[in-house]
């Protein structure tokens, strides 16, 4: 939510501040890409690798696919590319896993698009498939061998924390621009329910969006009053996030809060609060660090964004299928959590004590983890 590799990957990996774990592991969206270069269980000895993500049509994933592309022609790896038509397309996500069954690949690198993918993805490793799912960790964890991915939740806290200290105790009328509302996705109630627990605003149940009260105190800050004036649904879309964000304005044009699950919806966001003549006044907050993205926070767009790293993601999940093809190694998860943390940083211009962040500036730098 283009990829570069003008520096060395130490310093690459410096600047996203994860080398020490990223050293720990180096080993360790559906149709078929065009450009891509099939895929077989290792003929020749070649591995096989599908990589399956979301949607094309979001820069986020076409990172992770450059990404693979890069590290597969370096490793002699038989990469097949697959994605869904949109956000939230499971059925074509399910066939390419059919597919990479078909060929007898080594390995599976996927984005899921939510829990209905679940049991192709278990036919898979049934098969004797490896599969690492990528940015999204599945419900539940275990259905995949290992998850690469951004903790989510601690993404979502930071521009919470950082929202509330804007606030400056200001009452905050919240704009939630979601991503689903008929599928249900880690990704999604991850980012949505850390975004509120970093403002400070009690959480109901904390995986399921939009059971929290209605009214009341946030704590984070200052500290002050609230009204969640609604969620919408965006598909991760920009079209989709602008009309979601006039729904939002219709219901409550007093809105100066406004949450959004990714950039592409972000900025789906700000059109409508442009066109509606409310975008100076209202903090806009997201979660992908692109660097498109980056380029809108130092142009006051956004007010801070979670930078994430898809390139990351994808060049440790071929490196981890290589290795594991090559020596019987897996890859392990982080410490403490069922996933392994490919990291993330707050970015912004407008710093808070307390709060670690960083400058568009520098975000623009390691944007996609280049």
């Amino acid at each position: 939510m283009k990829f570069t590799a003008p520096r060395s990957l130490s310093k690459r990996l410096l600047a996203a501040g994860s080398i020490a774990a990223v050293a720990a592991l180096a080993f360790t969206g559906c149709q078929p890409d065009s450009g891509s270069s099939g895929g077989t269980g290792g003929g020749s000895g070649e591995v096989g690798i599908s990589l399956i993500v979301k949607t094309t049509t979001n820069p986020y994933f076409v990172a992770m696919d450059d990404a693979a592309k890069a590290a597969a022609k370096k490793d002699g790896v038989k990469l097949t590319l697959a994605a869904g038509k949109k956000d939230g397309d499971a059925t074509t996500q399910i066939q390419a896993i059919e597919d990479s069954i078909s060929r007898g690949d080594k390995g599976i690198l996927i984005t899921p698009t939510d829990e209905t993918v679940n049991s192709a993805i278990a036919k898979a490793r049934k098969a004797g498939i490896y599969v690492i799912a990528l940015d999204t960790a599945p419900n539940p964890a275990d259905a995949v061998d290992i998850t690469f991915a951004t903790d989510n939740r601690a993404a979502g806290v930071a521009i919470g924390k950082w929202t509330a200290a804007q606030l400056d105790g200001k009452k905050a009328i919240i704009g939630l621009v979601d991503l689903f509302d008929n599928q249900v996705a880690s990704v999604d109630y991850d980012r949505d329910q850390g975004f509120l627990k970093g403002m400070g605003i009690p959480l109901g149940d904390p995986n399921k969006n939009g059971d929290e009260a209605k009214t009341g105190k946030y704590t984070g800050g200052m500290g002050g009053d609230y009204v969640i004036a609604g969620s919408q649904a965006s598909n991760g879309d920009q079209a989709d996030a602008r009309t979601a964000m006039e729904t939002l304005l219709s219901k409550n044009p007093n809105i100066n809060v406004v949450y959004a699950i990714n950039e592409p919806a972000a900025y789906g966001a700000y059109q409508a609060l442009q066109a509606a003549g409310k975008e100076k006044g209202t903090l806009l907050v997201t979660i992908d660090g692109g660097c498109t993205g980056v380029k809108e926070v130092g142009e006051g767009i956004f007010g801070a964004t979670s930078q994430q790293y898809p390139s990351k993601m994808a060049e440790l999940g071929m490196a981890a299928i290589v290795k594991l093809a090559k020596t019987g190694e897996k890859p392990k998860t982080s410490d403490g959590l069922d996933f392994f943390n490919t990291g993330s940083q707050l970015v912004t211009d407008k710093s808070v004590d307390g709060l670690k962040s960083i400058t568009s500036a520098e975000g623009s730098k390691i944007c996609w983890g280049k």
